[in-house]
């Protein structure tokens, strides 16, 4: 710690109710921080039980059990535009979208790190598997948990201001951490997927606002051989979902590897869609936390703990440098060098 601790650094903590940002706060307060805890309260549908009081009731608690401010940030009607309404419009374009990227972008690195720098912190923190070291953002130490896949939206002069207190550690560690210091999170298990789907599929979600619109599955040689309840509620790579006739145990399953919202048909193969080496493509809405060099080759992820590909970059274009899964319109492409998270864009 290289200030005065005379003069304690505030930070504001967005505490999500879960271990990661919990042990996030702990370890900000035992380094000297002026801590402030914030529950950030999102947008979940009005048509199902919601379990956000009780994730707002387990951060308030770790901040009763550590003394520390404990504030709610009422962002919903945020949430609701920038991630939820995004979200619903990319699926009805046919493309697949990434709303946890959204949320950092637009809510937590958005509205909560305006609003904390407006209260008078000097740095905000979450409980992002990622570090930042040397004005770079860089891959969390444990790769199973990676989350700066998710992050590539941030600006590079934020990079300063935001903490990252779990990223240097395995979760095991912070699972350790969290028993060690007998916080009410320590045996919480970690939320799963999409936090304004909760407990509810994908399929069901997107159903109650696309309804059912059957339609034809097709092989590779366009021959039916299934149906679905609309093309609009998939994905490319998706292998379930959809029926297929006489299909038996031990074959492989299908992939879907194009669809035609227009004719309301999926297209599946057994094997997942690849593009070749020197296919090129296009992003928007492109971020870069460092420049890029025409023709070298970087690392890529076109999906949440993809394996890595190469890749290179040809007048704006990404051209790739070995066979990869097809990239999929509306995902993040998101380029590294080695560890370090160069910046990325919307798959065009």
């Amino acid at each position: 710690m290289w200030w005065n601790k005379k003069e304690p650094k505030k930070v504001f903590v967005a505490l999500s109710g879960g271990v990661d940002s919990s042990v996030s706060a702990t370890l900000l307060q035992k380094q000297g921080y002026e801590v402030t805890g914030v529950y950030i309260k999102g947008w979940y549908p009005d048509w199902k039980e919601c379990s956000w009081k009780e994730s707002r009731r387990d951060a308030m608690r770790v901040c009763a059990g550590l003394n520390i401010p404990f504030q709610t940030l009422d962002l919903s009607k945020e949430y609701k535009k920038e991630v939820v309404d995004y979200f619903l419009e990319e699926y009805q374009k046919g493309r697949t979208p990434n709303p946890d990227v959204m949320c950092n972008k637009h809510i937590k690195f958005g509205k909560f790190y305006d609003y904390a720098f407006s209260e008078g912190a000097d740095f905000v923190a979450t409980g992002h598997y990622a570090q930042i070291q040397n004005g770079k953002l860089l891959r969390g130490q444990d790769k199973n948990k990676d989350q700066s896949y998710f992050l590539w939206t941030l600006k590079k002069e934020q990079l300063s201001k935001i903490l990252f207190p779990v990223g240097g550690m395995l979760k095991t560690k912070v699972r350790s951490l969290a028993r060690k210091y007998n916080l009410v999170t320590k045996a919480k298990k970690d939320s799963q997927g999409i936090c304004f789907l909760e407990d509810v599929s994908m399929e069901d979600f997107l159903k109650h606002y696309f309804p059912a619109k059957p339609g034809d599955v097709l092989d590779e040689n366009y021959q039916r051989i299934g149906f679905h309840d609309g093309a609009i509620l998939y994905t490319i790579g998706q292998r379930h979902g959809f029926r297929t006739a006489n299909r038996m145990v031990e074959e492989k399953p299908y992939f879907v590897i194009a669809k035609d919202l227009d004719k309301n048909t999926i297209t599946v193969s057994r094997e997942r869609a690849w593009v070749k080496k020197g296919q090129r493509f296009s992003l928007e809405s492109t971020n870069w936390l460092q420049k890029l060099k025409d023709g070298e080759v970087y690392e890529a992820q076109a999906r949440y703990r993809q394996a890595p590909f190469g890749c290179n970059f040809v007048n704006k274009k990404v051209v790739l440098e070995q066979p990869a899964e097809l990239p999929v319109s509306g995902q993040s492409l998101v380029i590294y060098d080695k560890d370090v998270c160069l910046g990325g864009g919307v798959i065009n």
